[in-house]
Parts: C-alpha cells; structure tokens; sequence
C-alpha cells in the first residue's frame, strides 16, 4: 500500500458535545473543524444528539433543504429523525442531530447484542449510560443510512468516535459496515477519571490497578465495558496525551496507535490593536465587582489570579490552589502587594446576587462587605457547598485589612450571569496569573487558553499540556516562559502548595518589564499549540485506520 498519507473523503465525527457545550470535547472539536477540512480535503459531518428539538440552540443552524432526501429516506427506511444544518463555529461544518429517543424501544435488544457480538457488558448500567448508548446506536444508525444514499462505493470514509458515550455506535459500524475505518478516542479513560474523583491514588499504586477489578469496585462495570471493547476493535485508537496513552495501556489493556494532541485556534483572542482595551475592561469589571462584594475600594494594582474549569475539588486542583493562597497568607505577602483570587468554577446556582446588582447598579463603594462576601451568586446549596466551606474553614474572610482575597464566581459564564455580564474570555484577559494545578487532566484546555490570552499560567506535570510543555522546552517549564510546570505527585500535596505559593508572591513582586516579557513568552508558548502544528496527528491516525481497513477488506 505504500508509505503515502491515505486521505479520506468522508469524515462522520461522533460526540455527545456537537451543537452541545459541555466540555473540553466541545473545544477539541469546534475549534478543529476548519483546519481539518482544509488539510484533509474530506466532506465533514458532525454527528451529535438532537437535545434542543424545538428550542433555539445558538450553536446550531438549521438547513431542511441540506441533505432533504436522504431526511426522508432514513425516516422511512430506518425510522430516523435527523436534523441537518451546520454548526455555529468557524468553518461551519456540516451537522446532523439524531433523535435518539426512540431506540430506548429497543434498548433490551441493542445491549443483548452488544453482549452477543463485542462481549459490551451493560448489565450493570445506571445514570447517563443507557442515554448515551442509545445515541451512539443512532448515530451509527443514521452513518449507515447516510452511506447508502449519499457516498459513491469507491469513497474512504472514517467514522471518528469520541469518548465511551460514542463507543457502542463504532463497534456495530466497524462489525456491520468493515469499508468505513473506524477511529475511536477516549479523551479520558472512565475508569481513570473515577478512581481519582473517589479519592483514591492514582499514581502511588498506579502499576498495579487492573481497571476489570476497579470497574467492578467502583460500579463503573458498563462503561469500563463499552469503552475497553472500543478500544481493542476499532481500526484505529487513540488519545489526547502521553499521560492518558499510559493510563490506556494500564487500565484498557490497549496501548494507542497515535496519540492525537489537541490543537486549538486563537481566533477568539482579541487583535492587537484591541487588546489592551478589552484587558482593561475585563480588569475595572473584575476589581468592580470584587469592591461591591467586599466592600472596599481595590487598587488597579491589585494581582488577578485565577483557576477555572469544571468543578471537581481534587481533579482540578481546586483544593491545591486553595491551599496555597492559605500558605502565602499565614507565610506574609510582601507589605505592599494585594492578590485577587478568582474561582471561575460553575456550581449550583440559584441566581445572582441582587444586593450586589443594587451596589454595581447605584456605583457605590460602601465600607461595609455584603453578607457571605465570598461569592457573586447564592447557590441551591450554600452550606453544603465544598469550596465556600473550605475557604471558610481556611480563614478567608474578604475584610477590610485583608491582602489576599478570593472570590467563587460560581456561574456559567456566557455573558448572561447578572452580574459581570461579560463571557468567559472577555474576563480571563484581565488576569494577571492563572494556577491550574490539576490532579487529573489528560490534556489540561483551560492554561493553554490562559496562555493563549498572553496570562502567564501555572500548571502540574500530572496534566497533558504540562507535560508537553516540559517537552517543548526540554525542561521543566518556568514563569519566564510563560507557563510554570509543578511537580505533583500523590504525596507531596504540601510541597506543591509551597511551591505556588511562591510563584505567586514572586509574581507579585515582579516588576512592570519582566511581567510584560512572561506575557509574550506565554503568547508564544500557546503559539505552539495551534491545529495547524497538531492537526497532522489526525492525518496519521485515518491513514492508519483506512490501511488496517483496506488490509483486513482484501484478506
């Protein structure tokens, strides 16, 4: 077959998080598509679950003309409810959404299957499993139909699974349709992620888990199941970092064929000639709303230092950070410096807070805090909640004679959160310093997307990006360039507090010049990280499994 790249002509990329923002999978693929379809040359179809049905989903743009005869063939050959159009994002990539719903009518039948042919366990299913695999079964479902009807017999086709939620769907396609090359990605193994999220070490006895055991342990046996069986009968698998790959070959029994890194794109970072403007907006909000809280009048020299991301405790580190600010508090910030710490970590919000509204509606500084001046939003569950009640059991009052303040901002922000009524990115440009020192993250989105908006970052060698950082460099990574990568083990919690804790105070110290140097290293450093230098590893793994495909085809 030769050494030359095998290209394909049609790419169906499956995820429960097309035309649906849920995750780090979201910006994997949004921010891919235009780059892989100007490299690749293939027509691109997304595939995700049709969850808005009748209700406007900005992400989607409907086209009942696109594809309108295959529509209504697959509703009446397949009874498949498809919605075509193209996804909101650059390049506007084709997107069909499947209706799922009525699969669950055939559920009992599916999973004996799954069991008779791929030895898929979904004895023990519960919560989102039965959900996600009655999609994966459409999407696969509505491949077939679309293949049939739409593409020319002598067509290289891949259909590109994501994560465990879209395993069941490739094992059928690969078994029942062999001419389509199938490519399957875990962006984090199941098992991985659960043993972490329960509190248990990872790394310490790391060579010893057996992920069947832990599956069993831990009740994640149906998701294990589907996701380990994926792995090993798909043309091609792969995953997002050297990190996970290990994981994979621990925990699945199945070592990657390539190691697909993600990319990203920085068309969302202000132009030049707007920048500093929106990092000043960004900033007077910030140390707006942060005064209005605490009731005090913050300084434009006040030190913005900031974590986000889902809100998992320990996985993303949320508890290392939390104790670092504690270590530099009870250790003396330099008289003089004063740090903001913002956690810009979605919870269980029940709205925002009116009484900060009256203060930022009335432009008044009073001298007195609000109530609870710990956070911008009232949660469901304000006394259960894991982060307020760790900052109030460290000591973290907000007060008057306070230099080191944090601040929750628990919500979802899309620009619509009634309080800072700006998005995400619109307020991470303000930020001084970001500190994502993760536990478990198999890439690790949220410091490159720092770095890309020229923040100087820190991050841990237990996430992907971190360690591609170290192997950029050739070293461990250090504020000068941009991004600093900690050590982080399962027994030195301490050490890497301390360790934070004096990147921030010595950031704090550090003058305008060398600020303003760490910034353009970082811009620099996320440079690196664009589709255009990653989007090759994509390339490598369809030309795998269109090989392998035309290999087994021809024995």
């Amino acid at each position: 077959m030769g050494s030359e790249k095998r290209k394909p002509d049609y790419i169906f990329s499956v995820s429960w998080e097309v035309c649906n923002k849920v995750g780090g999978i979201y910006t994997v693929l949004s921010t891919q598509a235009k780059t892989l379809k100007e490299e690749t040359g293939a027509t691109l179809v997304y595939i995700g679950p049709d969850l808005w049905k009748d209700k406007d989903n900005p992400l989607f743009i409907e086209d009942a003309g696109l594809y309108a005869a295959w529509q209504k063939n697959a509703w009446e050959t397949d009874g498949l409810a498809v919605r075509a159009g193209r996804w909101n994002i650059p390049g506007k990539p084709v997107a069909l959404l499947v209706d799922f719903m009525p699969f669950f009518a055939m559920k009992d039948w599916i999973y004996g299957r799954a069991w008779e042919l791929f030895h898929v366990d979904s004895l023990h299913a519960y919560g989102d499993y039965d959900e996600a695999s009655m999609f994966s079964y459409a999407a696969a479902v509505a491949v077939s139909s679309f293949c049939r009807y739409n593409v020319n017999r002598n067509d290289t086709v891949v259909y590109h699974a994501h994560e465990w939620m879209t395993g069941l769907g490739a094992l059928f396609v690969k078994r029942f349709m062999p001419e389509i090359a199938t490519v399957f990605t875990t962006h984090a193994t199941s098992i991985g992620r659960s043993i972490c999220g329960n509190g248990k070490d990872l790394y310490r006895y790391f060579n010893g888990y057996n992920g069947d055991q832990m599956a069993w342990e831990l009740n994640m046996e149906a998701k294990h199941s589907v996701e380990k069986q994926t792995a090993h009968q798909v043309d091609c698998f792969t995953t997002v970092s050297d990190i996970t790959a290990r994981e994979c070959t621990q925990l699945l029994d199945r070592t990657p064929d390539v190691v697909t890194v993600n990319g990203f794109e920085d068309d969302f970072v202000p132009a030049a000639d707007k920048f500093d403007s929106r990092r000043r907006a960004a900033r007077k909000r910030i140390l707006s709303v942060a005064g209005r809280l605490m009731g005090v009048s913050m300084s434009d020299d006040t030190v913005i230092v900031g974590i986000g991301g889902r809100y998992e405790f320990r996985n993303k580190g949320i508890d290392l950070f939390l104790e670092s600010l504690r270590t530099l508090r009870d250790g003396g910030l330099a008289d003089g410096h004063s740090i903001l710490a913002l956690i810009n970590v979605p919870g269980w919000v029940s709205g925002p807070r009116s009484d900060v509204q009256d203060r930022m509606k009335t432009h008044s500084h009073s001298s007195k805090p609000l109530p609870q001046p710990l956070t911008t939003h009232w949660l469901y569950n304000m006394d259960g909640d894991r982060i307020i009640g760790t900052m109030q059991q460290m000591g973290f009052r907000n007060g008057a004679a306070d230099n080191i303040r944090v601040m929750l901002v628990p919500c979802y922000l899309d620009g619509n959160d009634g309080i800072f009524g700006k998005s995400y990115y619109d307020l991470l440009i303000g930020q001084d310093l970001a500190v994502f020192p993760s536990y478990y993250e198999p890439w690790g989105y949220t410091p490159l997307e720092s770095a890309a908006f020229r923040v100087p970052t820190v991050t841990s060698d237990l996430a992907g990006f971190g360690l591609w950082v170290n192997s950029v460099l050739k070293r461990q990574g250090e504020l000068r360039d941009g991004v600093k990568v900690i050590h982080r083990d399962d027994g030195n919690f301490q050490d890497a507090a301390a360790g934070i804790a004096h990147e921030i105070a010595a950031f704090a110290a550090s003058d305008r010049k060398s600020r303003e140097r760490m910034r353009k290293a970082a811009g620099s450093l996320a440079e690196k990280a664009l589709w255009k230098h990653f989007i090759c590893h994509y390339i490598d793994a369809y030309d795998f499994a269109i090989k392998r495909t035309l290999n087994q085809n021809t024995k």
